[in-house]
């Protein structure tokens, strides 16, 4: 799929939005947990996107890692 960047940063953005609100309606610990796995995603699709370009691939890690965090430790 070769969509323009803009397109692609608005589906992002509009199911990010959707995943955030949808959060909002579960229960403890489960909102946590989809809120995690949404930023271990966006973590790890910032690392391959990167290609190469070593901040954005830290970023990406870092994304990640608070991705885990949240879903596991902090409820």
């Amino acid at each position: 799929m070769n969509l323009p960047r803009q397109a692609m940063s608005m589906f992002g953005l509009i199911i990010g939005f959707g995943l955030y609100a949808l959060s909002g309606r579960l229960q403890a610990p489960w909102n946590s947990v989809l809120i995690g796995a949404v930023f271990a995603a966006l973590g790890v699709s910032a690392f391959v996107y990167a290609k190469g370009e070593r901040w954005i691939q830290a970023l990406g890690v870092i994304l990640v890692v608070y991705g885990v965090v949240r879903a596991a430790f902090l409820h």
